[in-house]
Protein backbone atom coordinates (compact mmCIF):
# COMPACT_ATOMS: atom_id res chain seq x y z
CA UNK A 1 0.00 0.00 0.00
CA UNK A 2 1.12 3.57 -0.65
CA UNK A 3 2.74 5.27 2.32
CA UNK A 4 1.27 8.59 3.44
CA UNK A 5 3.38 11.53 4.60
CA UNK A 6 2.00 14.67 6.21
CA UNK A 7 3.98 17.87 5.63
CA UNK A 8 3.92 21.30 7.23
CA UNK A 9 5.69 24.19 5.54
CA UNK A 10 5.32 22.50 2.16
CA UNK A 11 4.80 25.75 0.26
CA UNK A 12 8.16 27.16 1.39
CA UNK A 13 11.54 26.90 -0.32
CA UNK A 14 12.68 23.68 1.37
CA UNK A 15 9.16 22.34 1.84
CA UNK A 16 8.44 22.57 -1.88
CA UNK A 17 11.47 20.35 -2.56
CA UNK A 18 10.52 17.94 0.24
CA UNK A 19 7.06 17.42 -1.26
CA UNK A 20 8.65 16.70 -4.66
CA UNK A 21 11.17 14.28 -3.12
CA UNK A 22 8.48 12.38 -1.23
CA UNK A 23 6.36 12.10 -4.38
CA UNK A 24 9.36 10.82 -6.36
CA UNK A 25 9.91 8.19 -3.71
CA UNK A 26 6.36 6.87 -3.90
CA UNK A 27 4.74 8.68 -0.97
CA UNK A 28 1.25 10.12 -1.04
CA UNK A 29 1.55 13.62 0.43
CA UNK A 30 -0.92 15.42 2.65
CA UNK A 31 -0.17 19.10 3.13
CA UNK A 32 -1.14 21.64 5.78
CA UNK A 33 -1.85 24.94 3.99
CA UNK A 34 -3.40 28.31 4.68
CA UNK A 35 -3.90 29.40 1.08
CA UNK A 36 -6.25 27.93 -1.53
CA UNK A 37 -5.22 24.97 -3.68
CA UNK A 38 -5.26 27.22 -6.75
CA UNK A 39 -2.08 28.88 -5.49
CA UNK A 40 -0.17 25.66 -4.80
CA UNK A 41 3.15 26.00 -6.70
CA UNK A 42 3.71 22.26 -7.30
CA UNK A 43 1.08 21.25 -9.91
CA UNK A 44 2.97 18.12 -11.05
CA UNK A 45 2.11 16.23 -7.85
CA UNK A 46 -1.31 15.09 -6.67
CA UNK A 47 -1.71 16.26 -3.10
CA UNK A 48 -4.27 16.10 -0.35
CA UNK A 49 -4.69 19.51 1.25
CA UNK A 50 -5.69 20.20 4.84
CA UNK A 51 -6.53 23.81 5.54
CA UNK A 52 -5.38 25.27 8.84
CA UNK A 53 -2.25 26.16 10.76
CA UNK A 54 -0.14 25.07 13.72
CA UNK A 55 -2.49 26.78 16.18
CA UNK A 56 -5.40 24.58 15.07
CA UNK A 57 -5.41 21.21 16.89
CA UNK A 58 -8.29 19.90 14.77
CA UNK A 59 -6.45 20.69 11.53
CA UNK A 60 -3.32 18.97 12.87
CA UNK A 61 -5.36 15.87 13.74
CA UNK A 62 -6.81 15.77 10.23
CA UNK A 63 -3.32 16.26 8.82
CA UNK A 64 -1.63 13.40 10.67
CA UNK A 65 -4.43 10.83 11.03
CA UNK A 66 -3.50 7.57 9.30
CA UNK A 67 -0.04 8.73 8.21
CA UNK A 68 3.22 6.82 8.19
CA UNK A 69 5.45 9.90 8.53
CA UNK A 70 5.11 13.55 9.47
CA UNK A 71 7.56 16.17 8.20
CA UNK A 72 7.52 19.38 10.20
CA UNK A 73 9.23 21.94 7.96
CA UNK A 74 7.16 24.99 8.93
CA UNK A 75 8.84 27.74 10.94
CA UNK A 76 9.86 31.36 11.11
CA UNK A 77 13.26 32.56 9.89
CA UNK A 78 12.50 36.18 10.74
CA UNK A 79 10.25 37.73 13.35
CA UNK A 80 9.76 41.01 15.18
CA UNK A 81 10.53 39.57 18.62
CA UNK A 82 11.83 36.58 20.55
CA UNK A 83 8.26 35.85 21.64
CA UNK A 84 7.11 35.69 18.02
CA UNK A 85 9.89 33.23 17.17
CA UNK A 86 9.00 31.07 20.18
CA UNK A 87 5.28 31.07 19.41
CA UNK A 88 5.91 29.31 16.10
CA UNK A 89 9.26 27.54 16.31
CA UNK A 90 8.79 26.22 19.86
CA UNK A 91 5.09 26.23 20.68
CA UNK A 92 3.90 25.25 17.21
CA UNK A 93 6.40 22.40 17.12
CA UNK A 94 5.31 21.20 20.57
CA UNK A 95 1.65 21.23 19.56
CA UNK A 96 2.26 19.32 16.33
CA UNK A 97 4.44 16.73 18.09
CA UNK A 98 1.93 16.16 20.88
CA UNK A 99 -1.12 15.91 18.62
CA UNK A 100 0.73 13.60 16.23
CA UNK A 101 1.87 11.37 19.10
CA UNK A 102 -1.73 11.02 20.28
CA UNK A 103 -3.38 10.70 16.86
CA UNK A 104 -0.79 8.74 14.86
CA UNK A 105 1.59 7.25 17.46
CA UNK A 106 3.36 4.98 14.97
CA UNK A 107 4.02 7.77 12.46
CA UNK A 108 7.66 8.83 12.27
CA UNK A 109 8.12 12.54 12.95
CA UNK A 110 10.94 14.23 11.04
CA UNK A 111 11.43 17.64 12.63
CA UNK A 112 13.36 20.12 10.48
CA UNK A 113 15.54 22.36 12.64
CA UNK A 114 18.75 24.23 11.80
CA UNK A 115 22.49 24.27 12.43
CA UNK A 116 21.73 27.43 14.41
CA UNK A 117 20.17 25.28 17.15
CA UNK A 118 23.71 24.18 18.07
CA UNK A 119 24.40 27.70 19.35
CA UNK A 120 21.16 28.95 20.94
CA UNK A 121 22.90 31.86 22.64
CA UNK A 122 23.63 33.58 19.33
CA UNK A 123 20.16 34.80 18.39
CA UNK A 124 16.45 34.64 19.15
CA UNK A 125 16.04 32.48 16.05
CA UNK A 126 18.71 30.02 17.20
CA UNK A 127 17.19 29.87 20.69
CA UNK A 128 13.73 29.19 19.26
CA UNK A 129 15.02 26.37 17.04
CA UNK A 130 16.74 24.68 19.99
CA UNK A 131 13.59 25.17 22.07
CA UNK A 132 11.57 23.59 19.26
CA UNK A 133 13.83 20.54 19.27
CA UNK A 134 13.51 20.20 23.05
CA UNK A 135 9.74 20.55 22.85
CA UNK A 136 9.49 17.83 20.21
CA UNK A 137 11.60 15.42 22.25
CA UNK A 138 9.48 16.06 25.34
CA UNK A 139 6.15 15.73 23.53
CA UNK A 140 6.87 12.56 21.54
CA UNK A 141 7.24 10.13 24.43
CA UNK A 142 7.70 6.66 22.93
CA UNK A 143 6.57 7.79 19.46
CA UNK A 144 9.38 7.72 16.85
CA UNK A 145 11.10 11.00 16.01
CA UNK A 146 14.25 12.37 14.41
CA UNK A 147 15.58 15.95 14.21
CA UNK A 148 17.27 17.17 11.03
CA UNK A 149 19.58 20.19 11.18
CA UNK A 150 20.31 21.54 7.70
CA UNK A 151 23.05 24.14 7.17
CA UNK A 152 22.61 27.06 4.77
CA UNK A 153 20.43 25.75 1.92
CA UNK A 154 20.62 27.10 -1.63
CA UNK A 155 19.02 26.24 -4.95
CA UNK A 156 16.21 27.20 -7.32
CA UNK A 157 13.50 29.42 -5.81
CA UNK A 158 15.75 30.57 -2.96
CA UNK A 159 15.47 34.33 -2.53
CA UNK A 160 18.05 34.59 0.27
CA UNK A 161 21.06 33.25 -1.67
CA UNK A 162 20.03 35.27 -4.71
CA UNK A 163 21.63 38.33 -3.12
CA UNK A 164 25.03 36.59 -3.12
CA UNK A 165 24.87 35.91 -6.86
CA UNK A 166 23.77 39.47 -7.59
CA UNK A 167 26.75 40.79 -5.65
CA UNK A 168 29.04 38.33 -7.45
CA UNK A 169 28.34 40.14 -10.72
CA UNK A 170 30.36 43.08 -9.33
CA UNK A 171 31.84 45.56 -9.12
CA UNK A 172 32.45 45.00 -5.36
CA UNK A 173 31.98 41.75 -3.45
CA UNK A 174 32.17 42.09 0.35
CA UNK A 175 33.70 39.35 2.55
CA UNK A 176 32.63 39.49 6.19
CA UNK A 177 34.55 36.52 7.64
CA UNK A 178 38.13 35.58 8.39
CA UNK A 179 39.92 32.85 6.44
CA UNK A 180 39.55 30.30 9.24
CA UNK A 181 35.74 30.47 9.40
CA UNK A 182 33.93 27.41 8.08
CA UNK A 183 30.34 26.98 6.94
CA UNK A 184 28.55 23.98 5.50
CA UNK A 185 26.19 24.29 2.55
CA UNK A 186 23.71 21.94 0.89
CA UNK A 187 21.65 22.03 -2.29
CA UNK A 188 17.91 22.02 -1.61
CA UNK A 189 17.39 18.78 -3.54
CA UNK A 190 19.99 16.95 -1.44
CA UNK A 191 18.38 18.26 1.76
CA UNK A 192 14.94 17.18 0.57
CA UNK A 193 16.15 13.69 -0.36
CA UNK A 194 17.70 13.31 3.11
CA UNK A 195 14.40 14.22 4.75
CA UNK A 196 12.50 11.79 2.52
CA UNK A 197 15.00 9.04 3.36
CA UNK A 198 14.57 9.69 7.09
CA UNK A 199 10.80 9.42 6.68
CA UNK A 200 11.28 5.90 5.32
CA UNK A 201 13.55 4.59 8.06
CA UNK A 202 16.81 4.81 9.92
CA UNK A 203 17.61 5.42 13.58
CA UNK A 204 15.02 7.07 15.80
CA UNK A 205 15.53 9.49 18.68
CA UNK A 206 18.53 11.11 17.00
CA UNK A 207 19.63 14.56 15.87
CA UNK A 208 21.27 14.55 12.43
CA UNK A 209 23.11 17.31 10.61
CA UNK A 210 23.18 17.61 6.82
CA UNK A 211 25.79 18.98 4.45
CA UNK A 212 27.12 18.45 0.97
CA UNK A 213 30.25 16.35 0.51
CA UNK A 214 32.41 18.96 2.29
CA UNK A 215 31.44 18.21 5.88
CA UNK A 216 34.34 20.31 7.15
CA UNK A 217 32.74 23.30 5.43
CA UNK A 218 33.96 26.09 3.17
CA UNK A 219 35.65 29.37 3.84
CA UNK A 220 33.46 32.29 2.85
CA UNK A 221 36.05 33.31 0.28
CA UNK A 222 35.74 29.88 -1.36
CA UNK A 223 31.95 30.22 -1.47
CA UNK A 224 32.16 33.68 -3.02
CA UNK A 225 34.77 32.56 -5.56
CA UNK A 226 32.42 29.76 -6.64
CA UNK A 227 29.54 32.23 -6.92
CA UNK A 228 31.68 34.49 -9.10
CA UNK A 229 32.50 31.58 -11.41
CA UNK A 230 28.85 30.63 -11.65
CA UNK A 231 27.73 34.09 -12.78
CA UNK A 232 30.85 34.93 -14.77
CA UNK A 233 31.53 38.08 -12.77
CA UNK A 234 34.75 39.99 -12.17
CA UNK A 235 34.19 41.83 -8.88
CA UNK A 236 36.80 43.30 -6.61
CA UNK A 237 36.86 41.52 -3.26
CA UNK A 238 36.34 43.91 -0.34
CA UNK A 239 36.97 42.65 3.19
CA UNK A 240 34.56 44.27 5.67
CA UNK A 241 35.60 44.53 9.35
CA UNK A 242 33.29 42.59 11.70
CA UNK A 243 32.46 45.74 13.67
CA UNK A 244 30.89 47.27 10.55
CA UNK A 245 28.86 44.11 9.95
CA UNK A 246 27.61 44.26 13.54
CA UNK A 247 26.69 47.92 13.10
CA UNK A 248 24.78 47.13 9.90
CA UNK A 249 22.88 44.35 11.67
CA UNK A 250 21.94 46.61 14.57
CA UNK A 251 20.76 49.37 12.24
CA UNK A 252 18.75 47.00 10.04
CA UNK A 253 17.09 45.44 13.08
CA UNK A 254 16.26 48.87 14.51
CA UNK A 255 14.90 50.01 11.17
CA UNK A 256 12.63 46.97 10.98
CA UNK A 257 11.34 47.58 14.51
CA UNK A 258 10.59 51.23 13.78
CA UNK A 259 8.81 50.27 10.56
CA UNK A 260 6.81 47.56 12.32
CA UNK A 261 8.17 44.71 10.21
CA UNK A 262 10.48 41.75 10.70
CA UNK A 263 13.99 42.04 9.29
CA UNK A 264 16.13 39.07 8.30
CA UNK A 265 19.27 41.07 9.16
CA UNK A 266 19.53 41.73 12.90
CA UNK A 267 22.24 41.75 15.53
CA UNK A 268 21.42 38.11 16.25
CA UNK A 269 21.66 37.14 12.59
CA UNK A 270 25.04 38.87 12.38
CA UNK A 271 26.27 36.85 15.37
CA UNK A 272 25.19 33.72 13.50
CA UNK A 273 26.98 34.91 10.35
CA UNK A 274 30.20 35.68 12.18
CA UNK A 275 30.26 32.45 14.18
CA UNK A 276 33.51 30.75 13.10
CA UNK A 277 32.45 27.10 13.01
CA UNK A 278 29.41 25.90 11.10
CA UNK A 279 31.16 22.72 9.99
CA UNK A 280 29.89 19.18 10.58
CA UNK A 281 31.33 15.67 10.97
CA UNK A 282 30.54 12.18 9.70
CA UNK A 283 29.19 10.96 13.04
CA UNK A 284 26.62 13.77 13.11
CA UNK A 285 25.16 12.88 9.71
CA UNK A 286 22.62 10.23 8.67
CA UNK A 287 24.07 6.77 8.01
CA UNK A 288 25.65 6.63 4.52
CA UNK A 289 23.56 3.55 3.70
CA UNK A 290 20.45 5.71 4.20
CA UNK A 291 21.48 8.91 2.44
CA UNK A 292 24.49 10.63 0.91
CA UNK A 293 24.73 14.05 -0.79
CA UNK A 294 25.22 14.01 -4.55
CA UNK A 295 25.43 17.66 -5.67
CA UNK A 296 28.85 19.37 -5.31
CA UNK A 297 28.97 23.13 -4.80
CA UNK A 298 30.21 23.94 -8.31
CA UNK A 299 27.38 22.02 -9.99
CA UNK A 300 24.81 23.27 -7.51
CA UNK A 301 25.74 26.93 -7.96
CA UNK A 302 25.84 26.57 -11.76
CA UNK A 303 22.38 24.98 -11.95
CA UNK A 304 20.97 27.51 -9.50
CA UNK A 305 22.24 30.42 -11.60
CA UNK A 306 20.71 28.85 -14.71
CA UNK A 307 17.35 28.64 -12.92
CA UNK A 308 17.60 32.25 -11.73
CA UNK A 309 18.32 33.43 -15.26
CA UNK A 310 15.53 31.35 -16.80
CA UNK A 311 13.15 32.78 -14.20
CA UNK A 312 14.51 36.31 -14.85
CA UNK A 313 15.54 36.69 -11.24
CA UNK A 314 19.13 37.35 -12.23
Amino acid sequence: MTRVAAVTGGTGFLGHAVVAALARNGWRVRLLVRRSAAHWPCPDHELELVFGDLADDDAIRRLVRGTDAVVHAAGLVKARSRAAFMAVNRDGSARLAAVAAATAPSARLVHVSSFAAREPQLSDYAASKRAGEDAVRAARGDAPWVVVRPPAIYGPRDKETLAVFRLARGPLLPVFHGPDSRVCLIHVEDAAEAIAALCAGGPSGRIFELSDGRRNGYSWRAILDEAVRAVGGTPRILRVPPRLVRLAGAMAGLGGSLAGRASILTSGKVREMLHPDWSSAAERQPPPALWAPRIPLSDGFASTVRWYRDARWL
